[in-house]
């Protein structure tokens, strides 16, 4: 692919190479914007331009030491407290909207499966604007005999979260084959439910669901911002309903208790996604999702699904280990 896109659109690549040239040499090498352009024989005005660019792109990220141990120490905590292999804690952002602390957490996803997915893994994923945001740092090499499988269907209006389109474009880096879950979120009944799996040929995801080496999901929280409600995947009477049977949180369109419990509603059986309890047989599990609001419902997942690897971000991470009455400040030796 990156052949054929050198050959035919020769001013991208022209424009791309000089690009990351720029951000080399000013990030890399230290140089002045307007050594840059001096070496470049381009205008200091271009080399801001081109610097501008590239971050917009995620072609440069750029970390701060500083503060980062007060990460490292909620990790540790983290682990400690939910038995996990792994937590990745990131800064907490200025602003608290959905979109940036879904980029903050999704860019250290990306960043964590670049390095650890292996050749020959079956790959179940579900979706979300966490996950999808994590395509903008997701640079794998390419892995031989890699299968992507998408965990739940898809939605017919997309505002945000395209699904198929997630899972092909992870698929699509690793050199993947991809399994894609051909079928509507919720469906009408749990007959359709099982005619779609036992006749339409989503028995095969099931089966890929059974013997998965990664499952990369997130959650929601739920409450009168939701993700469920505001993309009108669900009524506000359903998450009326939802609430008053207990349910704080959304995995993979499954709701959930506080204790990880499903909650006695007709959704839960009429959802088609993979079944959560077959979702907890994955060989590592990854969850991802930030913000204090939905330490809740990843407390809930964990309960239900189990996590090895914990991608949150700080205010997330103090507000779980509240909930486990372990002090947010100061690990043990």
């Amino acid at each position: 692919m990156v052949k054929l896109r050198r050959g035919t659109h020769t001013a991208y690549s022209e424009a791309a190479s000089l690009r990351l040239r720029a951000a080399w040499l000013y990030y890399n090498q230290g140089l002045t914007q307007k050594d840059v352009a001096t070496q470049l024989g381009i205008s200091r005005t271009t080399v801001i331009r081109l610097l501008d660019e590239a971050m917009k792109r995620s072609e440069v990220q750029i970390f701060i030491n500083e503060g980062i141990g007060d990460c490292v120490e909620l990790a540790v905590k983290l682990e400690r407290a939910y038995g996990l292999d792994e937590a990745i804690v990131v800064p907490a952002p200025v602003s608290s909207d959905v979109d940036t602390l879904a980029k903050g957490v999704g860019m250290a996803l990306g960043q964590f499966l670049s390095e650890v997915i292996a050749d020959d893994s079956t790959i179940g994923v579900g979706w979300g604007r966490t996950m999808t945001a994590s395509l903008s740092s997701f640079r794998p090499p390419r892995r031989d005999n890699c299968k992507v499988v998408s965990l739940l269907g898809g939605i017919v209006a997309v505002h945000v979260t395209n699904p198929i389109d997630y899972s092909w474009r992870l698929a699509s880096q690793l050199g993947a084959e991809c399994y894609m879950f051909l079928a509507p979120l919720l469906v009408d009944s749990v007959q359709t439910k099982r005619n779609l799996v036992e006749k339409c040929g989503l028995d095969t995801i099931y089966r890929l669901a059974e013997t998965l080496d990664l499952a990369i999901v997130s959650c929601g929280d739920i409450g009168p911002h939701s993700t469920s409600l505001s993309e009108g995947w669900i009524s506000k009477a359903e998450l009326n309903e939802l609430i008053d049977a207990g349910c704080v949180c959304d995995t993979m369109f499954n709701f959930l208790d506080k204790d990880g419990n499903s909650v006695d509603h007709s959704i839960n059986q009429r959802v088609m996604s993979v079944d959560l309890d077959t979702l907890k047989k994955a060989k590592h599990i990854v969850l991802s999702s930030g913000g204090a609001h939905r330490a809740v419902a990843i407390r809930a997942t964990i309960k239900r699904i189990g996590c090895n690897t914990l991608i949150t971000d700080e205010s997330a991470a103090r507000a779980l280990l509240e909930l486990m009455d372990c002090p947010p400040t100061s690990v043990a030796p």
